[in-house]
């Protein structure tokens, strides 16, 4: 292209000479549709006055093919005006897609922009081709091998055009075979089992495992290398990989050949570089032992437990080198890990963002790496913990950044996903029971960024209406302190009485809390309030809460009366929260003890004691077990019995699954509609087991899962006879818009004929 516009620009010279060379009278511009007169004179170089000659005819030239805009440059003279007549380059007006469905548009002109072609840029047909073959490959790259792009090119006024990508894209090649050559070890199921891709099953409408894609081709080898690895296999090689179409472009057949050799056994494991004294602390993460097969992930999980503990002394960028000695004739490998910890490593600045509501302070407050601090992975990573047990984030990522021309500093970089933290609830139900129940709910748990939580929240039906403002504090001193309030009002008729219009239960009151982190993960509770409760009795009032009240003033059985009653407590307790989120935790531990006693100050004389224990452990891609423990014991002291008002109720999510909320412990037999009744008991045990995985074919997310559950438990009366109802299922997690959505189907087992079984039960709050 260069010479042909050089010979073009010598043949007008030679005219322009033929010419003569003349003073510039005029100078007169055609051809412009879009470019302004003004750039073309700017880029000539002789004006209005000046002399022209061949030199600057040819320069001229130049200048205006440089500039991009003009595919066509001529100048003449006619007389003493000089004549420039340029042909502009098209420009593209728009970009547009037809029967695209498996990319987003928007995205492919992004990509696109990259190779050029993009709306207000020249149009170029080499660059439309090279947009087309672009596109071809990433159909290719995702299966479709059949799709066909074709781009047409049509003119528009003012020299531009629109160009429009038809696509065909037809159908995604599905797998057919998977063939392994080479394995003599391990059976071809058991490498199949190892791939995300398959030759289909009754779920692969849904998971897409039978479509071929580059990507899960790539990850499935690295599957495949890391399984050989990890069972002894040094020196396992994947020598080739083929990848057959059918004629029809509808079938996928993959070959993979691979060479096993030998199992290796290690015969030593030791340190060399430089350790920092610390050689027998660093001896000790090592899990690969002589003796055992070789193991790739075993290594790397001691070369990674190495690097953290470094990491922790302010060593960032420690490595560590494994080093093999191979003895083939015997299949024996020597592992030397020659160990670097490099410069210790300073944090200057700590770095937020992605907080487009949350205050950096509030991410701040939860951070132990602190600036102008030495480097400490533990640390990074308890702050990661901290962050992720606040609920304000779908995700955390902390990262490091070196410091330019700071070799011992590094700036670390914390970067959150905020989901939303507040909720506006409108409901409305309906039971036999209650008829219409309405509730209203205002909840806040990240009031204007302040890391504070707000709530109000109304209900109101035939049974149950409940009024309660709350207020929780995590920093209401700076050194941590917590703080929670609330203010309530509740009236309720227990049992589900429908017999009497006038018998209910009144209370209203007012706690305070606060509690004391003395570690990361521990926090002591103290607190105090106030309630009063009124108990309206009539003559059809159950016996149980008849009973009760009479201990409270009411003359004899079946004397209408109201009973008031008021509690001062005390409560105290002490927490251990060690879990990775408070969301969807998936390692760590809850420990939790309190005790709550009715103090003189009021008419109800009474202790309460509960504990509670939940573990997590994730194992295999993402799959959870999780145990929950849960014991609560009651007992009056003085002369007043224990409050009926404060038994526990068992049964339902978040005790035992498959029987009705509140329904399990003593009961009551109601004559009025021939029902036993539950009354709650004094003390409780529950107990949850759990096995939560993925939903096949929803990859890595984590907000819906599915699990299966086994529970046991039971609430108690004054005597303690410890028979447990069982249940056994599976139900649905999904982290909704609206909050923690779990949905179950139990199974009771061991029931009893006067149980009340509800087998499909939903929530919405937390894990168990």
């Amino acid at each position: 292209m260069t010479q042909t516009l050089t010979i073009f620009a010598l043949g007008l010279s030679l005219n322009a000479s033929a010419a003569g060379s003349f003073v510039v009278k005029d100078i007169r511009v055609e051809g412009l549709q879009r470019v302004e007169p003004g750039t073309v004179f700017s880029y000539l170089p002789v004006q209005v006055g000046e002399t022209f000659t061949d030199e600057k005819g040819t320069e001229a030239i130049k200048a205006l093919y440089g500039t991009g805009f003009f595919r066509d440059v001529q100048i003449q003279a006619q007389g003493n005006i000089l004549i420039v007549i340029v042909e502009e380059r098209s420009t593209i007006s728009r970009i547009e897609f037809t029967g695209m469905k498996e990319f987003d548009p928007e995205m492919v002109r992004k990509s696109l922009k990259a190779v050029g072609v993009a709306e207000a840029r020249f149009y170029d047909k080499a660059l439309i081709d090279k947009a087309e073959q672009e596109l071809k490959r990433s159909y290719v790259g995702k299966g479709m091998y059949a799709a066909e792009i074709v781009a047409t090119v049509t003119p528009l006024e003012r020299n531009q055009v629109a160009v429009y990508f038809n696509v065909d894209e037809g159908p995604i090649a599905k797998i057919q075979e998977i063939n392994f050559i080479g394995n003599e070890e391990f059976s071809e199921s058991n490498l199949r089992s190892e791939m995300q891709l398959r030759t289909g099953g009754w779920l692969s409408w849904y998971s897409k495992d039978n479509l071929y894609s580059k990507q899960k081709l790539t990850a499935d080898l690295e599957s495949i290398r890391s399984y050989y690895l990890n069972r002894g296999y040094l020196e396992f090689v994947i020598e080739s990989t083929q990848v057959s179409i059918t004629p029809n472009k509808k079938g996928i057949y993959l070959t993979i050949s691979i060479r096993e050799g030998k199992k290796f056994t290690v015969k030593d494991v030791r340190l060399a570089g430089e350790t920092l004294g610390k050689e027998a602390e660093l001896k000790q993460l090592i899990t690969l032992k002589a003796g055992d097969t070789f193991s790739s992930a075993r290594l790397t999980e001691s070369t990674k437990a190495i690097a953290e503990v470094l990491g922790s002394y302010g060593y960032a960028f420690a490595t560590i080198n494994p080093q093999p000695d191979i003895r083939r004739d015997v299949a024996e490998v020597d592992l030397t890990l020659v160990v670097d910890p490099g410069r210790r490593i300073y944090v200057r600045q700590v770095a937020i963002s992605g907080n487009a509501k949350t205050r950096d302070i509030v991410i701040r407050r939860e951070m132990r790496q602190f600036e102008s601090s030495w480097f400490d992975s533990d640390k990074i990573e308890l702050s990661k913990k901290r962050l992720g047990r606040l609920g304000y984030f779908t995700e955390t990522d902390i990262t490091t950044e070196d410091v330019p021309g700071s070799p011992d500093q590094v700036d670390v970089n914390v970067k959150v996903t905020e989901k939303p933290t507040g909720a506006i609830t409108l409901g409305a139900g309906f039971s036999s029971t209650e008829k219409l129940i309405l509730s209203v709910g205002v909840n806040q748990d990240n009031a204007f960024g302040t890391g504070t939580s707000i709530g109000l929240n109304f209900s109101i039906g035939k049974i149950n209406q409940n009024l309660a403002l709350s207020n929780y504090d995590p920093y209401f001193t700076e050194d941590g302190i917590s703080r929670f309030t609330d203010l309530f009002y509740r009236s309720s008729k227990p049992l589900y009485y429908v017999g009497d219009p006038d018998y209910q239960i009144k209370s209203v009151g007012s706690n305070i809390k606060f509690g004391v982190p003395y570690t990361e993960v521990d926090r002591v509770f103290f607190g105090t309030g106030i309630e009063a409760f009124q108990i309206q009795t009539t003559s059809n009032t159950p016996v149980p809460y008849l009973a009760y009240a009479q201990s409270y003033g009411v003359a004899a059985p079946g004397y209408p009366g109201t009973v008031n009653t008021y509690n001062v407590p005390i409560a105290i307790g002490w927490a251990r929260d060690g879990r990775d989120s408070t969301l969807i935790p998936s390692s760590g531990s809850l420990e939790q003890l309190s005790a709550e006693a009715g103090t003189p100050a009021g008419n109800m004389t009474f202790y309460r004691l509960f504990g509670q224990y939940q573990k997590y452990h994730s194992f295999s891609k993402d799959n959870i077990f999780s145990f929950n423990g849960e014991v609560g014991y009651g007992q009056a002291y003085g002369n007043n019995p224990s409050p009926i008002t404060k038994n526990y109720y068992v049964g339902g999510i978040g005790s035992v699954r498959g029987y009705s909320p509140g329904s399990l412990g003593p009961q009551y037999y109601n004559t009025t509609i021939n029902e036993y009744q539950p009354t709650g008991g004094q003390s409780k045990i529950v107990g949850n087991v759990e096995y939560t995985f993925p939903v096949p074919g929803s990859g890595a997310d984590k907000t819906l899962r599915l699990f299966t559950f086994v529970d046991g438990g039971n609430a108690f009366g004054q005597n303690i006879n410890l028979v447990l109802r069982y249940s056994y299922g599976l139900g649905l997690s999904w982290i909704s818009p609206l909050g923690p959505l779990k949905f179950s189907y139990g199974i009771p087992y061991k029931s009893q004929p006067t149980d009340n079984i509800q087998r499909l039960q939903f929530q919405v709050g937390t894990a168990f």
